[in-house]
């Protein structure tokens, strides 16, 4: 065999190529393949001997050409065995593709099959001889024509069928990322192109997730020739159904209680971050590709998915694209949660369209998937949380200031975003290291810079971060101790939150706190009050959460740090001893604020009381520092009156006059404190107590607190004696807002009134239910009520007089046991002490009142006025015990017969008390939505309701509700109390929403709604308007209103007769509550649920096209069938029909001109536009060789037959300006004129008519092209109506002139109200 070699190397060495040539023929095909196998596997002279045989083997020649043919196919055969060294056998191929060019097109087509052959049977897994088939490939497409079965084919087709061929064969897994490889070389037509890369993306699943990255990059590569969009939406398709089957094992797994992962969770998140990054690497190098990925989720957001938003995020680095993505992930998770909501309140909606996986969800999976090494992705997350936080933040009100609203309470699909986007952050803070500190530094900044807009969101971000890391934060604390320094230059609001956050860390860390401590002596002095207001917020922060050894613990004393990191005992001795020392050098800080203004004062009063309770060690140094405080305004002369000085509480600056001490907060603080002391004293001694240490700090407080108690007995006795003329503040006083003495006299009454409010309360807690004690509240109360209505008579003057409460000093434990003592208790002891009380109605009264206002504070900001009112657990508890005593004192005393001793123009106690509930239940849903059945059991009903079943609790207080409604509607309408009626239904439209749609509770409260309207037929339009607002936010719940507006409009129409006065309308009453009186504003709230049901309609078409875009329909018979079966095509032809039917009765009724015929007239014209949009949608189904479906045929006949001129003949109506009721005398049509005058006005400056007759004509116009591609004439249906002709009509115009000689009025549709006949004649003729 060495021989052979070296004789051939020989011959073409010395380039005797006819020798050479004779001597390859003299070889058997067998001994020529084993010369090459034994040079090839030595790896000796392969090359030369292949150069020789070559030389030897002319292409011109048939034996050369055959030769050559052998030699490709056994070298091939040779690379795939695997026998021979690597770089031997890419010299081999790389010296078989220099000569490829020079084969005939038979060898060509021999050699393919080959290759397609050896690929089929799986001969080609290593992939190191598929180098050449490209070359193949290529010289193959190069052939003019080639031998294919009998016939011939040009090169390029042959290319063609065998590249079909082989897509449509199976393929190893292992060979497939070298045929893509393969592919790069090869060049292809878009159609084979699109084959290739079809079969790649088909073979993703076949292959182990290792493999998926490398072929990804392959395909990447292959992308530069075409296909890019394909080819990106198969990647991300293949992780998204990996994800998917991975989250169904895990769903599975945990109802099993099993672990078992086809998938390797971890291996599919290093996978999918691997390919993120090829992808990423070539879309910078491709902008194309950029381009193209991006427009994939432009439309429509249901193709997302945790790895598509990965992805987005990765390619947001790219600067070019940043902005793109950010406003692309924007306005997804903005639709999404819109969509989200729509859906939730439609039944319709629900059963059309499947539940979508939420954006907020897949953004929050891809901060938990991103721990597995996705660094390029974590930087895209933070950004994306704070563009989240920064675009749907709160917006600064009117003014400057901020509305009040929180994170936690997210209604809105802005708040839901901007909480999404705090989620992420504080996720990603949870689980990224790195990204701690820029997330802290960041919203550090924002609190510090964003001072004109609300930054609660950051605040709410930064205390969640402290509690979930504490530690962490204290490795950062320099960046919170350069915070502080600005403390004094931020608003209140952002200091208090920053510094409530930040509490935990203060008991840990030294340095956080000295500095803070610092910082606060500083604001002390500041210029700015929000600087010292600050300041004050600090210290009584402090003071409460450094508590003294020896303090009391009480259930809200310490705020506990969420964290097992955090360990220190901060009771230790030398803390305790430390903080006795610290704390009192606060108070005496604080002590300064006694000086300064009102606010400031303000907020120590407010805060002491929680200081005391908190650090009860203190009170020695807090009750002295109030003692003498108040010692400032008391007159200590026993005969003088009155007791107080006012003159010091006021200050003056030029003519301003400005309120110096708030007397009442003052009094009201030192109550507390000392009631709260007594309280705890009492159960002190209650034990058995032998502590004999503490005898000089008793001895102590007994001295101060007889004082006070000397000096508050005092004060209640002499204010009782006390008359107006004492303060100055008889009715003479002048009470001016503008001038310094009106002003002033103000400042004294409201002093005043603080103070009778303060004492009411004090001797109420006093009196222990003695009479003679009572009696004496109610004398205070005469002198309080005394001023208040001389307040309100003098406020009232040149303006309504208010029937609101000043805001009361009153706290909610004081109100919390005067009204169940007032309404419910039966003790026979307490009988005749509480009879005083309840003798006395105005103190009744206004005790409820005082309730209700303290109710409406927490349904407003989440906490009220007073001590306790920011504890959120108190308030609730304050709702439940208000929430029971309304209800007995409601249900137990019926409203008719307050009624009837009463005539006065006043709410009644009952209407009150219902106010009250409503109140209540709207706060509980709004911000204790999960307590809601805690807070229904609190109204001690029946023994047998089950506490544990919120649908039975809700329900049985429905019923209650629901017979007391029944039964005001079951007597005679003199008698029928339309506030309460109100009242109580939208107490059931609140308590409604706790029952599930699906329950049997909720069925039978539409049944019993909708028996009310059938059945009511009083004349009270309000009612009307409550009761079918409550069946539409039922209705739409169970099913499609439109059969109900249906009717409703059929009742409109024919209470209010006709537009053609000739016409005599069918009597038809579906709804007895649809009367003369209440028919005008049932028609306008049918008409905003019509725009509901557009909205609707309009989701439901843009859904469906988003959705056949997406599918790209490509055979005929696909559209067919789903244009006649599609449900949700079905569900829009009849929502429209039906409406279409609803709208035809509305536009024939005489309707009031004015608000009711212009918003007629817009929904005209937007159902319009939805009848276009559907047109439309059907052009593009007709594009794609659709045809229509007969519902919509007939839809199209109905809007142009039936519809289309009605409506005209309303535009007619609506400009004439003509009313109803044709034997209307002459004193109501001049009574009429100037309301028609003023609403042709309005119809002329709205432009609706212009607008209406705009979108006929383009339904119209898209109709035609309709017509045109689906081969159906559609216009048939469409009549020309007269009402296109805007020429001025002469006989219109000349009455209008004589009118205005004679009358001096210039309005249009005046001189057409002297001429009705004219457009009465024309609408006659169009029928």
């Amino acid at each position: 065999m060495k021989a052979d070699v070296d004789k051939i190397v020989s011959l073409s060495d010395k380039d005797s190529i006819p020798e050479l040539q004779k001597y390859l023929s003299s070889l058997v095909d067998d001994q020529l393949m084993t010369v090459i196998t034994n040079s090839a596997l030595k790896g000796k002279m392969v090359g030369t001997m292949i150069k020789s045989i070559f030389k030897g083997s002319p292409p011109t020649s048939t034996e050369g050409s055959k030769r050559r043919l052998l030699l490709y196919q056994h070298c091939i055969t040779l690379c795939e065995s695997g026998d021979l060294q690597t770089e031997v056998a890419a010299d081999v191929m790389g010296l078989l593709m220099l000569e490829t060019h020079l084969l005939p097109g038979p060898s060509l087509v021999q050699l393919a099959n080959h290759f397609v052959d050896a690929i089929k049977v799986g001969k080609m897994s290593s992939g190191k001889s598929l180098e050449l088939f490209p070359t193949v490939l290529t010289a193959l497409a190069a052939c003019e024509a080639v031998a294919y079965g009998k016939g011939e084919l040009s090169g390029e087709e042959f290319k063609k069928q065998l590249i079909n061929s082989l897509c449509s064969s199976r393929w190893d897994p292992q060979c497939v990322i070298h045929l893509t490889t393969i592919f790069r070389d090869v060049p292809l037509s878009p159609e084979e192109l699109r084959f290739v890369a079809e079969k790649v993306l088909r073979m993703f699943s076949k292959l182990d997730l290792q493999e998926v990255p490398p072929l990804v990059y392959q395909l990447l590569l292959l992308s530069a020739k075409g296909c890019k969009k394909q080819i990106l939406d198969g990647i991300v398709g293949y992780f998204k159904e990996q994800d998917q089957c991975l989250e169904e094992e895990q769903r599975r797994g945990q109802s099993l209680d099993l672990e078992f992962e086809s998938i390797p969770h971890d291996q599919l998140r290093h996978v999918e971050g691997t390919v993120i990054l090829h992808i990423v690497f070539a879309i910078r190098l491709d902008h194309e590709l950029g381009r193209d990925f991006l427009k994939t989720f432009k439309t429509s957001y249901a193709d997302m998915c945790p790895f598509s938003v990965a992805l987005l995020l990765s390619v947001a680095r790219i600067q070019r694209y940043e902005e793109q993505v950010f406003d692309m992930l924007k306005s997804a998770v903005i639709k999404s949660f819109k969509d989200e909501q729509l859906q939730q309140g439609s039944k319709i909606l629900q059963d059309l369209l499947p539940k979508h996986r939420s954006v907020s969800q897949m953004i929050l999976d891809t901060v938990k998937n991103s721990v597995f090494g996705w660094d390029h992705v974590t930087q895209g997350l933070v950004q994306l949380g704070f563009f989240l936080m920064d675009t749907f933040g709160p917006k600064p009100g009117p003014f400057g200031k901020a509305a009040e609203s929180s994170t936690a309470l997210a209604r809105t699909p802005n708040q839901l975003a901007c909480k999404l986007g705090g989620q992420v952050l504080l996720l990603g803070f949870k689980t990224h290291e790195p990204l701690r500190g820029e997330i802290l530094e960041q919203v550090l900044n924002r609190l510090v810079t964003k001072t004109a807009s609300p930054v609660t969101h950051y605040l709410d971000l930064f205390t969640d971060i402290v509690v979930s890391a504490p530690m962490i934060l204290l490795e950062s604390s320099s960046k919170v101790i350069e915070t502080f320094d600005q403390l004094s230059y931020l608003p209140l609001t952002t200091v208090q939150g920053l510094l409530k956050a930040v509490q935990p860390l203060l008991k840990v860390s030294m340095s956080l706190k000295d500095a803070l401590i610092l910082v606060l002596r500083k604001s002390m002095f500041s210029s700015q009050l929000d600087g010292r207001k600050s300041a004050v917020t600090g210290f009584l922060l402090l003071l409460r959460n450094f508590k003294v050894l020896g303090s009391l613990s009480s259930s809200q004393c310490s705020q506990s740090i969420s964290s097992s990191q955090v360990q220190v005992d901060i009771h230790s001795r030398y803390n305790s001893a430390a903080n006795e020392a610290f704390c009192l050098e606060i108070l005496s800080s604080l002590k300064r604020c006694l000086g300064q203004q009102a606010d400031v004062r303000l907020m120590l009063y407010e805060g002491f009381f929680d200081v005391l309770r908190r650090n009860s060690q203190l009170s020695s140094s807090i009750m002295q520092t109030l003692l003498s405080q108040l010692k400032r305004y008391y007159e200590p002369e026993q005969d003088l009156l009155p007791p107080v000085k006012l003159e010091p509480c006021i200050s003056a600056h030029g003519d301003q006059v400005f309120l110096q001490e708030p007397l009442g907060h003052l009094l009201s603080c030192t109550i507390h404190c000392l009631l709260w002391l007594q309280n705890i004293h009492k159960a002190a001694t209650g034990g058995d107590s032998d502590d004999d240490d503490d005898d000089e700090e008793e001895e102590e407080e007994e001295g101060y607190q007889a004082e006070l108690l000397a000096v508050l007995e005092s004060l209640t006795r002499r204010m009782i004696k006390s008359e107006l003329e004492d303060f100055e503040l008889d009715k003479s006083a002048e009470f001016s807002m503008n001038s310094s003495v009106g002003l002033k006299n103000n400042i004294y009454a409201v002093l005043v009134m603080g103070v009778y409010e303060i004492l009411i309360e004090y001797n109420f807690h006093k009196a222990n239910y003695n009479k003679t004690c009572f009696e004496g509240i109610i004398e205070l109360f005469n002198r309080y009520h005394k001023i208040s209505e001389i307040l309100k008579e003098k406020a009232g003057k040149g303006r309504v007089a208010s029937n609101k409460t000043p805001r009361s000093l009153l706290s909610m434990n004081y109100i919390s046991i005067l009204l169940p003592a007032l309404f419910r208790d039966s003790t026979q002891s307490r009988e005749e002490a509480l009879s005083v009380l309840r003798a006395n109605g105005e103190f009744v009264r206004y005790s409820l009142c005082v309730a209700i206002q303290k109710i409406q504070q927490v349904e407003e900001t989440g906490h009220a006025d007073g001590p306790d009112g920011t504890n959120a657990d108190k308030a609730f508890r304050f709702l439940c015990d208000m929430t029971s005593v309304l209800m007995w004192r409601y249900t137990n005393i019926p409203s008719a017969v307050e009624d009837a001793g009463k005539k006065e123009k006043r709410t009644t106690l009952s209407l009150l008390c219902l106010e009250g509930l409503l109140r209540i239940f709207t706060t509980c849903q709004q911000r204790f939505p999960e307590r809601m059945a805690q807070l229904l059991s609190a109204m001690e009903s029946e023994d047998e309701l089950d506490e544990g079943n919120v649908t039975q609790l809700n329900y049985f207080y429905i019923r209650q509700f629901q017979r007391v409604l029944f039964a005001q509607l079951s007597g005679e309408e003199d008698e029928f109390n339309s506030k309460e009626a109100q009242l109580i239904v939208n107490i059931l439209s609140v308590l409604s929403r706790q029952l599930k749609p699906s329950s049997q509770e909720f069925v039978q409260m539409i049944t019993w709604t909708v028996k009310l309207c059938k059945e009511t037929s009083f004349e009270d339009s309000p009612f009307a308007k409550g009761l079918l607002s409550l069946l539409f936010s039922l209705h739409v719940l169970y099913k499609s209103p439109m059969s109900l507006l249906l009717e409703l409009c059929q009742d409109i129409h024919s209470q209010l007769g006709d537009i053609d006065q000739d016409v005599v309308v069918e009597k038809t009453s579906h709804f007895a509550i649809v009367n003369v009186k209440t028919a005008s504003t049932v028609a306008m709230l049918v008409l905003s649920q019509v725009d509901r049901v557009l909205d609707e309609v309009d989701w439901l078409i843009a859904k469906k096209k988003n959705q056949t875009t997406s599918e790209k329909v490509g055979n005929g018979e696909a559209t067919q069938n789903a244009g006649q079966q599609d449900p949700i095509e079905k569900a829009v032809t009849l929502q429209l029909g039906t409406l279409l039917n609803a709208l035809i009765e509305l536009v024939q009724t005489s309707l009031t001109p004015g608000t009711w015929t212009i918003t007629l007239l817009r929904a005209m014209s937007r159902t319009y536009t939805i009848l276009t949009t559907q047109v439309k949608y059907y052009i593009h189904v007709c594009s794609n060789h659709g045809t229509l479906p007969p519902r919509f045929e007939k839809l199209v006949k109905l809007s142009g037959s039936r519809c289309t001129p009605h409506c005209y003949s309303f535009i007619t109506y609506a400009q004439s300006g003509e009313t109803s009721g044709g034997t209307d005398d002459k004193k109501k049509k001049k009574k009429n004129e100037p309301n028609i005058a003023a609403s042709a006005k309005l119809l002329r400056e709205t432009k609706t008519i212009p607008d209406l007759i705009f979108s006929i004509e383009q339904y119209e116009k898209f109709l035609i092209t309709l017509s045109k591609k689906s081969k159906v004439n559609l216009m048939q249906y469409m009549k020309l109506s007269t009402s296109r002709d805007f020429r001025i009509n002469a006989a219109t115009l000349d009455a209008a002139l004589q009118d205005q000689d004679s009358s001096q009025q210039t309005t249009v549709s005046q001189g057409d109200e002297q001429e009705p006949q004219e457009p009465a004649e024309k609408k006659k003729r169009r029928r």
